[in-house]
């Protein structure tokens, strides 16, 4: 009789308490969120009863807050039941409440007043698992009204939803792309490669931000055309489009030679690297600037696969977004 165990014997016994620690917390977050939406729930009824008094809430809200800090602590201040009446008054339906979402992140979704834009995000954080820190960097950099640029409300819930998939590129490629977690300057004078390794050192980032059904799958790709080798800067693959992403990177401005290099490198993957049951490969010129005129004649009238994104190295106010919607 050994006294060894084996490794197999270990990993399930971890793998059991890992599962009961996911369902704990899990358990938790549910009762968590639960506990807050009845406290809304509450205060809301509470204040409808004293409705003949206007300044009712504030006095609700603040002698409760002080009642229950006597007895439970800081953790239901002045603040945090606002907060919960608003979660409710959002949320009033409780069969609505989604069990994939926690307390953080409701707190993150109840600020956003458009109900449009509020089940987008909440269909995209069920469906991509984002963590609150995810889901709130997606809303800081306006991704609802990026996606708006090129694409109508309706396609842009419905995909969301899961009731409809892409059918076009334009359908999930976001223009501008918003790439703050670079940490680069807008001002500093750095090279195309600074720009590749800044992307490949964040690539969990940059997935992200390009959105649904992208994986990584090579940097600096060598092409060999005869006697001559190109190089691919990056090259994704996206399940939902059923194809090669290439991507381009320019820190200058987009000229007509960059979009013929780049339909070069697409041409190449369609002919020697897709599969015939794939669509065909797309490219995108990610560039610190465009032209979208010259953009448009430099490629077919019926091109569906070459496109110029720009990209910033900042989070897009409210006011650059709404002004692009309405000039676009």
């Amino acid at each position: 009789m050994t006294n060894q165990i084996s490794n197999t014997f270990v990993n399930q016994v971890k793998t059991l308490i890992q599962s009961a620690q996911t369902n704990a917390v899990r358990a938790i977050n549910k009762e968590r969120v639960l506990l807050y939406w009845n406290i809304g729930k509450h205060i809301v009824e509470e204040e409808q009863d004293g409705k003949e008094r206007a300044e009712y809430g504030t006095f609700l809200i603040k002698t409760l807050a002080k009642e229950l800090k006597k007895d439970f602590g800081k953790g239901f201040s002045e603040r945090q039941l606002e907060t919960c009446r608003q979660f409710y008054k959002h949320f009033p339906i409780p069969h609505t409440l989604r069990a994939e979402l926690n307390w953080s992140q409701y707190k993150l979704l109840i600020r956003i007043e458009d109900k449009d834009k509020q089940t987008y995000y909440i269909e995209e954080t069920c469906k991509n698992n984002w963590s609150a820190r995810q889901l709130e960097r997606q809303i800081n950099s306006q991704l609802y009204e990026r996606l708006l640029l090129s694409n109508d409300k309706e396609k842009v819930l419905a995909v969301a939803k899961g009731e409809a998939v892409p059918e076009n590129p334009k359908e999930i490629i976001k223009d501008p792309m918003v790439l703050e977690f670079l940490g680069l300057k807008q001002q500093a004078n750095y090279y195309e490669k600074d720009l590749e390794q800044a992307l490949i050192s964040n690539v969990q980032s940059f997935l992200l931000e390009l959105g649904n059904g992208f994986s990584f799958v090579a940097r600096q790709k060598q092409l060999q055309i005869e006697d001559d080798n190109y190089f691919v800067d990056l090259v994704f693959y996206n399940r939902l489009l059923r194809c090669f992403v290439i991507i381009e990177l320019k820190t200058h401005k987009a000229t007509h030679q960059d979009l013929g290099q780049l339909q070069m490198y697409v041409n190449y993957y369609d002919r020697t690297e897709k599969q015939p049951d794939e669509n065909p490969s797309i490219g995108i010129l990610l560039c610190a600037d465009k032209n979208d005129t010259m953009v448009k004649y430099a490629l077919p009238e019926n091109n569906q696969t070459i496109l110029a994104s720009k990209y910033q190295l900042y989070l897009p106010s409210e006011a650059e977004l709404q002004n692009t919607l309405k000039t676009s």
